[in-house]
C-alpha cells in the first residue's frame, strides 16, 4: 500500500509537471484574443460565433458592450472575456450606484459561467471629448463594484487607450505622453497602477506605416524586416510593433508608473480599402503578430505579450474610410481569410489525471 501510495503521489506530480510542459508549448494559445465586433447586418448570431471561437482555438475575446446575447452564448465556454464600457455609458456610471447596478446585471449575474478577465472601461476616449471628465470616476466606480462583489483579484478593470496619446515615439526609449494629456491621463495610470491593474492599449503599426511610408518602411510594419531597422541604447528593434510598444513603456516610465504592464487590446491590418493594403499584407501582419508575442520587446524581454487581434469579421456597418470595414479573419460566412494558427488544440485536464492533448507542431509555434 505503501509502495501504492509513493506510486500515486509520483504519477500526480509527473501529470502536473507535464501539463504545465505542455502548456508552456502552447503559448500562443495563452496569450492571443479576438475582438468580436458587431457592425455588421450580415453576421452570424453569437452562439455561432462562439463555435466559431471553441473549434478554432481562440480562448479570449473582447467584447465592446454587454450584449445579452453574446454573455449568454459564453456561458460555460471557457473562454476569457474582456468586456467594454461603452462610451456612452461613462457619464451614467459616473454614478457608483448606477457603476454598481452595471456590474450586477452584466457582470454578477453571469459568474462564474462566464469568465470576465477584464472590464475596459471606455475605448479610445480623446482627452479633449467632453466625456473624458466622466473615465476616471467611472473607472474608479467599476472597480470599486467588483471588488464589492468580491471578484477584484478574478477581474481587472481598466480603460483602453489609442497611440495618440504618446508625443514623442522614437527613439523608443525617448518615448513620452504628450503634454496636454497628462492631466488626464496620469491620475488614471496612478489608480490602475495602485490597483495593479494592466493599461489596456491598441496598438497598429498600419496606420503608421499609412501615414508616413517615406519614413516607415512596409517590412517594418509587418514584422519581415530580416535585421534591425532602428538600433536604440543597444536594442536592436526589428519591427515597428516592438517600437511602438517600448515606446508606450518609455512614456509610463517618465510619467512615474514604469511598473505597469500594458495589454495589447487591439491589433490588425486591412485587407482591403486603403493605402498598402492587401490580403496577403493582412496575412503577413497576423501570423508574425501571433508568432511574435510570445517573446516579448527588445526594452521587456522574455516577457509573452496578451493581444487580442481586430477584429473577428469584415464589419460593414463600421464608420469611417472604407478600410475600417476590412479588418477581419473571417468573412461574415464564417470562412477564415488567412490561414491562422491559434495553437494546440485540447490541454492536460490535471484534476482527471486524464491526457487530452495534442502537442502543436512547430509550424504552430
Amino acid at each position: 500500500m505503501q509502495t501504492m501510495a509513493i506510486f500515486s503521489t509520483s504519477m500526480a506530480a509527473m501529470l502536473l509537471l507535464l501539463g504545465l510542459f505542455a502548456a508552456n508549448l502552447d503559448p500562443t494559445a495563452a496569450q492571443i484574443g479576438v475582438c468580436y465586433g458587431m457592425l455588421g447586418n450580415n453576421l452570424p448570431n453569437s452562439w455561432e460565433v462562439i463555435q466559431l471561437y471553441k473549434s478554432n482555438n481562440i480562448r479570449r475575446l473582447r467584447l465592446y458592450d454587454p450584449n445579452q446575447q453574446a454573455l449568454q452564448a459564453l456561458r460555460g465556454s471557457n473562454i476569457e472575456v474582456m468586456l467594454g464600457v461603452p462610451n456612452d455609458q461613462l457619464q451614467n456610471l459616473a454614478d457608483p450606484s448606477k457603476a454598481r447596478s452595471w456590474v450586477q446585471s452584466n457582470v454578477v449575474a453571469y459568474w462564474p459561467s462566464v469568465r470576465f478577465r477584464y472590464i475596459a472601461v471606455g475605448n479610445e476616449v480623446p482627452h479633449s471629448s467632453w466625456l473624458a471628465q466622466f473615465v476616471l470616476p467611472a473607472l474608479v466606480n467599476v472597480f470599486n463594484a467588483v471588488r464589492s462583489a468580491g471578484l477584484e483579484s478574478q477581474i481587472k478593470v481598466s480603460i483602453a487607450i489609442d497611440m495618440t496619446l504618446i508625443g514623442v515615439s522614437y527613439p523608443p526609449s525617448a518615448g513620452a505622453f504628450r503634454g496636454d494629456v497628462r492631466s488626464y491621463l496620469d491620475p488614471i495610470i496612478g489608480h490602475l497602477a495602485w490597483a495593479r491593474t494592466p493599461l489596456l492599449a491598441n496598438i497598429y503599426t498600419y496606420f503608421s506605416y499609412s501615414g508616413n511610408p517615406r519614413d516607415i518602411s512596409l517590412p517594418y510594419a509587418l514584422f519581415t524586416s530580416p535585421s534591425p531597422v532602428v538600433w536604440d541604447q543597444g536594442r536592436g528593434y526589428q519591427n515597428l510593433f516592438d517600437a511602438m510598444l517600448d515606446s508606450l513603456y518609455s512614456a509610463l516610465e517618465k510619467a512615474g508608473q514604469g511598473g505597469l504592464e500594458v495589454v495589447v487590446s487591439e491589433s490588425g491590418w486591412p485587407s482591403a480599402g486603403g493605402f498598402g493594403t492587401s490580403i496577403d499584407n493582412a496575412a503577413t501582419y497576423l501570423s508574425n503578430l501571433i508568432r511574435h508575442v510570445q517573446g516579448g520587446t527588445p526594452k521587456r524581454p522574455g516577457k509573452a505579450i496578451e493581444t487580442y487581434l481586430f477584429a473577428l469579421f469584415d464589419e460593414n456597418s463600421k464608420p469611417g474610410p472604407e478600410l475600417e470595414r476590412h479588418f477581419g479573419l473571417f468573412s461574415p460566412n464564417k470562412q477564415p481569410k488567412y490561414q491562422l494558427h491559434f495553437g494546440g488544440g485540447r490541454h492536460w485536464d490535471i484534476a482527471s489525471e486524464e491526457y487530452n492533448g495534442t502537442f502543436p507542431l512547430k509550424s504552430d509555434m
